[in-house]
């Protein structure tokens, strides 16, 4: 199967480049466009006082991330791709799905974190609801284990 579109979101950690790694890979050998994704996850407001301005917070995790973007792309993508970078906001899994559909995607490219235990009850697992959930398949790329 020839596959066109290949998306590899990202979070910008280190098992996310080793998913990245495989997503430039498998984009040359099929000549495909690379989409690249951030998703900044949205504010989870904490019922007790804080001094933190939520609109200016918001706006500024959304400007890192687009810096880390770009670095990302300057750093660790090779200049013959044919490569389109979003950051969006929302629930991870939920904006990745709809990216997916939206852009006609063959193939996602997704790490694994290796999380067990707590980590994973607490943190939840995107790649989890991402495989369950789309229209295309997915290569899930497994990371070493968090200490």
């Amino acid at each position: 199967m020839p596959f066109k579109r290949i998306l590899a979101p990202t979070d910008f950690s280190e098992p996310s480049y080793y998913a990245l790694d495989m997503a430039v890979e498998l984009a040359e050998h099929f000549n495909a466009e690379l989409h690249l994704l951030h998703v900044v996850p949205p504010l989870h407001v904490v019922p007790v006082p804080v001094n933190v301005e939520i609109p200016l917070y918001e706006a500024e995790m959304r400007e890192a991330a687009e810096r880390s973007m770009q670095e990302l792309m300057e750093q660790r993508i090779p200049q013959s791709l044919t490569v389109f970078a979003s950051v969006v906001w929302g629930d991870p899994a939920d904006e990745i799905i709809n990216y997916q559909k939206e852009k006609g995607i063959d193939l996602i490219v997704i790490a694994t974190h290796g999380r067990s235990g707590w980590k994973r009850f607490v943190f939840g697992s995107v790649t989890e609801k991402v495989v369950r959930m789309p229209t295309c398949p997915v290569l899930t790329i497994n990371a070493p284990e968090e200490e």
